[in-house]
């Protein structure tokens, strides 16, 4: 399985942005492609990776994209049939998609980023910095484009591979319940599923242990994967898939005018929110409500609307306990009211010990919580590829798998995690994710709350479906 060719690709693939993600998926995209090197084309802002690069061969442009110059870059390496994998950081994903589907390449990113600004600047109101907001930029380009080429949106670890995470927990607590058999092939039928088994929360549940041999120092940030981008998404609004059956609306909640009304999102940043959730392996843990376009996308995809109304949707969201030296970075950025530390500093190498345990954590259904995911040691990772921790390689497999369904599926149009194959993505990503597992339990969120001071946890206010879309 390490070495099976997936697909052949002949056209031009243009990387943009060479950070821990491009550098772990160039060796993964080369053993798995039919592909050669004088094919990639790397156009990054920094001079990281440049190594990386030059170890496999690859043309390597040190070039920041930016409005101004991303189209004339980007024209004359760009033809039918190519591919841009866009991995970068402040680069707008929605000008990428729109060069790409009038040039008819295929196109795939981790998540939908916008130009420099467009998480942090508090100019901009809040709503408009979420992930809401770009997500529903990105998907109205489909008017533009209804017909054309594939570009697969937020195909990472997660968002992304959780999605598929998703579909195959819901298909085994099914097999669990004796309700095998029914297909399911549209989004309804996967709605109805989460609705007939009464799923009513899905946490993205991740606890990452992996450990350096050098500790964090004052000043500096420290993280398993790209600072920049995790500092970004940290300082967005904390924002939440919102189910059907909620009674407690946020104080500081707000609720989008515009779009599916999917999701909600909080007058706060998602690294300053705490939320509570469970895995296996680390039990349960409080973890950073940190924004992601699963929350959203999840959410929206298992909603059952009938004549308008809604009727179920479950309540979704990110629940991140990044590794404890990442925890600490946070607490310092935090306390600096958000001004990020001098030094940064990805740990790849000098990490000694320590796993990444990602899945999702399904609750509601009658026979208890249902946890499904990957557990990857960081032995394995270095076994199992080169150029990757724990976390990162969960990423580039997910990216890896989305780009093979995407050169399988070229004229797919423009698409989320959920529009894909999740069995097609999960056999081309298994043999970089370590142990995979479903786990059953009997723990909640309201397990041991109230133990030192006692909680009021009866209040009703009543919240119905708004602003619902079918997309």
């Amino acid at each position: 399985m390490l070495n099976t060719k997936h697909a052949a690709f002949h056209g031009r693939l243009v990387i943009v942005g060479f950070g821990s993600i491009g550098q772990g998926v160039l060796p993964l995209l080369l053993r798995h492609l039919v592909i050669e090197p004088a094919q990639i084309t790397i156009i990054t802002a920094e001079s990281r990776g440049r190594d990386v690069a030059s170890e496999y061969g690859i043309a390597f442009d040190q070039t920041a994209l930016t409005r101004d110059n991303y189209h004339a870059k980007l024209d004359p390496l760009i033809r039918p049939g190519d591919f841009l994998l866009n991995l970068s950081v402040d680069v707008s994903s929605t000008a990428l998609i729109e060069l790409c589907q009038e040039k008819g390449a295929l196109y795939l990113d981790t998540c939908i980023e916008p130009w420099p600004g467009g998480y942090t600047d508090p100019s901009l109101p809040p709503a408009a910095r979420s992930n809401y907001a770009l997500r529903e930029s990105a998907l109205a380009l489909r008017q533009r484009f209804p017909k054309g080429s594939t570009a697969v949106l937020t195909h990472g670890a997660n968002p992304g591979l959780v999605s598929h995470f998703v579909k195959q927990a819901l298909i085994d607590l099914s097999a669990a319940s004796g309700s095998v058999g029914s297909v399911l092939q549209t989004r309804k039928d996967w709605a109805r599923l989460a609705q007939r088994l009464g799923i009513k929360v899905i946490h993205i549940a991740e606890r990452d242990t992996q450990v350096a041999k050098q500790p964090k120092e004052p000043g500096e940030f420290v993280n398993t994967w790209s600072i920049d981008g995790f500092v970004s998404e940290g300082s967005q609004p904390a924002e939440l898939g919102w189910g059907a059956h909620e009674r407690h609306f946020p104080s500081d909640g707000r609720r989008h005018d515009f779009g599916s009304g999917a999701a909600i999102y909080l007058m706060r940043p998602g690294a300053a929110t705490r939320v509570r959730s469970w895995t296996p392996l680390e039990g349960p843990y409080h973890g950073f409500l940190i924004t992601h376009g699963e929350s959203i996308s999840i959410a929206d995809f298992l909603s059952v609307v009938e004549h308008g109304e809604g009727r179920y949707r479950p309540t979704c969201h990110y629940v991140y306990h990044p590794c404890d030296d990442a925890v600490l970075s946070l607490h310092e950025f935090a306390g600096k009211n958000w001004q990020l530390q001098q030094r940064k500093r990805l740990m790849m190498d000098e990490i000694k010990t320590g796993m990444d345990e990602l899945g999702v954590l399904l609750m509601g259904a009658p026979s208890g919580i249902y946890w499904y995911g990957s557990r990857l040691t960081i032995e394995e990772a270095r076994r199992v590829a080169p150029h990757n921790n724990a976390t990162s390689l969960q990423v580039t497999a997910a990216v890896l798998g989305g780009i093979v369904w995407a050169l399988e599926h070229p004229q797919a149009g423009i698409v989320e995690p959920e529009d894909l194959d999740f069995a097609r993505v999960l056999e081309v990503a298994r043999p970089y994710l370590g142990e995979i597992v479903g786990v059953s339990g009997d723990w909640t969120p309201l397990e041991g709350r109230g133990r030192l001071f006692p909680e009021d946890l009866d209040h009703e206010d009543p919240w119905q479906f708004k602003n619902v879309r079918v997309v």
